[in-house]
């Protein structure tokens, strides 16, 4: 029997969502027929009001409800450090470690030929105003430790070298409680390269 049409526009709707494939997207749609209307209607509404109350931040480009956002408004921030970061999320990650206290700039994505992304799809011109704009002291590059993070990186170091400010990348390597028997090779080799004096 031929699923439903208004069950399969849910299921298709579904599987555009990251992560979500047809099993999980069909899962999803139906416990949605099942649940109580309440409940449907409350994650309806949530959808909706994230997309109508959330902004993007005048001066870093992360999300928030108000701009600027509660970190640019902080007295409390060192804005002359700041950490660039690839999506909101990589600044809920850091912002958990509590050992960061400048302040964020969100590129939106990182270098992707493939994928289409140069440095114009990249919020890179306004980072480099911020710097230009002065009072800041050092760069925190903390994108991601893949070949296009690490791509993103270098191509951030030479485009700001000459701005006369400190430019660091995030070290990596392994995992508090990791094990180097089970660790892929290339996170062994950072690990390594990455190593630090011990005083």
């Amino acid at each position: 029997m031929k699923t439903p049409p208004p069950i399969e526009r849910l299921i298709g709707a579904l599987r555009r969502l990251p992560g979500i494939g047809e099993k999980s997207a069909t899962r999803l749609a139906f416990f949605m027929l099942s649940a109580p209307e309440t409940l449907v209607i409350e994650l309806a509404e949530a959808i909706r009001r994230v997309k109508q109350e959330i902004v993007l931040c005048e001066h870093c480009f992360d999300l928030t409800e108000v701009s600027p956002c509660s970190i640019c408004a902080s007295d409390a921030r060192d804005r002359g450090q700041i950490c660039v970061i690839e999506e909101p999320a990589d600044r809920a990650a850091i912002e958990r470690s509590g050992s960061f206290h400048g302040v964020y700039h969100v590129l939106g994505g990182a270098l992707s030929p493939i994928d289409g992304v140069g440095p114009e799809e990249l919020r890179i011109a306004e980072l480099e105003e911020r710097v230009r704009a002065g009072g800041v002291g050092e760069i925190v590059l903390a994108t991601n430790p893949n070949a296009e993070g690490d791509a993103t990186a270098a191509y951030l170091a030479e485009r700001m070298r000459s701005l006369d400010v400190r430019i660091s990348r995030i070290a990596y390597g392994m995992p508090m409680g990791g094990d180097l028997e089970y660790a892929d090779h290339v996170t062994v080799g950072r690990s390594i390269q990455n190593r630090q004096v011990l005083e």
